[in-house]
C-alpha cells in the first residue's frame, strides 16, 4: 500500500488538499497531509521537511510518494533526499536548486510566478497573506465555484518570507524517480518559463492537467488518479 505525503503550498494548510486525500484512499492508498509551520518566522524548509518526516515515522517502508505543491516543491525535495521514497512528484511547483535560495533563483531571472497575484497580497512584518478575494479567485482558482474559492480564501494563512532567503540545504537533486504535473490553465505559475526548467531538472517531460493553480479544488478526482498513476515507478 502506497503512502502519499501531500505537502501544501504557501498560505495553505493540509485542509487545502480538499477531497484528494479521500480520493487517494478510495484508490487503495494511505495519505498524510500535515499543516506546515508557515507562519513561524524562524521555520526553514528543513523544518517544514521535519514535519513531513515525523508524519511518516510510523513504520512505513519506502513505498512512499512525496507530492510537493507550489512552494511545497522545496519541502518535497528535502523529504525525498532524507528518507526512502518510491517517487517524488512536483505539482505546479517551484523546483529547488541545491545550495540556492528562492530569492537567488528569482534574481537569476527564474521568476516562475506571474505578477498578477501580488495585487491580492499584503506584506505585514515577516508575513505575506491574501487580502483580496477577487484576485485570489481569478489567479489561484478561477475554475472553482465562488463558494469553494471563498472557503479556501478564508482558510488561508500567513506565509513567512524569511525562508526565501535561506540557501536550499540540498547538496544534490534527490536520486529518485521524479515527475512534474503542470496545470495548463495556471494563472500563477509562469508555465512558459517553468517548462524548460522542468525539462532540465526533472527526468521526464511534464504531465499536463487542464486546471488552474488549485487542481485539488477543481479537479480532485482527476488529480488523485493522476497522482496514483504518476507515482508508479
Amino acid at each position: 500500500m502506497t503512502t502519499f505525503a501531500l505537502i501544501h503550498g504557501a498560505w495553505g494548510t493540509g485542509w487545502h488538499w480538499g477531497t484528494v486525500p479521500g480520493e487517494l484512499q478510495r484508490l487503495g492508498h494511505e495519505v498524510v497531509a500535515p499543516d506546515l509551520p508557515c507562519e513561524d518566522p524562524t521555520a526553514t524548509f528543513d523544518d517544514y521537511a521535519g514535519v513531513i518526516l515525523a508524519a511518516l515515522e510510523d513504520g512505513r517502508g519506502d513505498d512512499v510518494v512525496v507530492v510537493g505543491y507550489s512552494l511545497g516543491g522545496h519541502t518535497a525535495a528535502l523529504v525525498a533526499a532524507r528518507r526512502p521514497v518510491r517517487a517524488l512528484v512536483y505539482l505546479a511547483a517551484l523546483v529547488p536548486e541545491p545550495g540556492v535560495s528562492l530569492n537567488e533563483q528569482f534574481a537569476w531571472g527564474e521568476n516562475m510566478l506571474l505578477p498578477d497575484y501580488t495585487a491580492g497580497i499584503e506584506n505585514t512584518g515577516a508575513l505575506s497573506r491574501w487580502v483580496d478575494f477577487d484576485v485570489y479567485h481569478c489567479v489561484g482558482c478561477h475554475d472553482c465555484p465562488e463558494p469553494v474559492a471563498r472557503e479556501r480564501f478564508a482558510r488561508s494563512r500567513g506565509q513567512c518570507r524569511a525562508l526565501y532567503r535561506k540557501p536550499c540545504s540540498l547538496t544534490a537533486v534527490p536520486d529518485v524517480p521524479t515527475r512534474f504535473i503542470l496545470c495548463s490553465e495556471d494563472r500563477l505559475m509562469n508555465n512558459a518559463l517553468l517548462e524548460p526548467a522542468v525539462r532540465e531538472r526533472v527526468d521526464s517531460d511534464p504531465v499536463e492537467l487542464a486546471a488552474s493553480h488549485s487542481p485539488m479544488a477543481s479537479r480532485p478526482v482527476e488529480l488523485a488518479r493522476l497522482l496514483s498513476a504518476t507515482g508508479r515507478s
